[in-house]
């Protein structure tokens, strides 16, 4: 699986957005194609450039339940397009 975050600042946290109750939730795709399509419109519309990486997905899921952090599991199948509200990293 696979999760964004700014090119050069991998360790300042992953790319996220914010639900109705603007809480965040941290975008994990399923597939690698997806997180790509994904991070060129965030950088059509004026994101920083995006960089994908690959992750444990396991680890991953865990961390979040840990820390009490909502999260979004991407499938080839869901399609989402970027909000038009700022973007924040968690």
């Amino acid at each position: 699986m696979y999760i964004l975050t700014i090119y050069g600042r991998e360790t300042d946290g992953a790319y996220s957005v914010k639900n109705e109750h603007q809480e965040d939730i941290l975008y994990i795709f399923q597939e690698e194609d997806d997180a790509s399509r994904y991070a060129m419109m965030l950088e059509e519309e004026g994101s920083p450039e995006m960089h994908v990486i690959e992750i444990d997905d396991e680890l991953m899921i865990k961390t979040c339940e840990m820390h009490n952090y909502q999260y979004c599991i991407i499938s080839a199948n869901d399609i989402v397009i970027p909000p038009k509200t700022e973007h924040d990293f968690i």
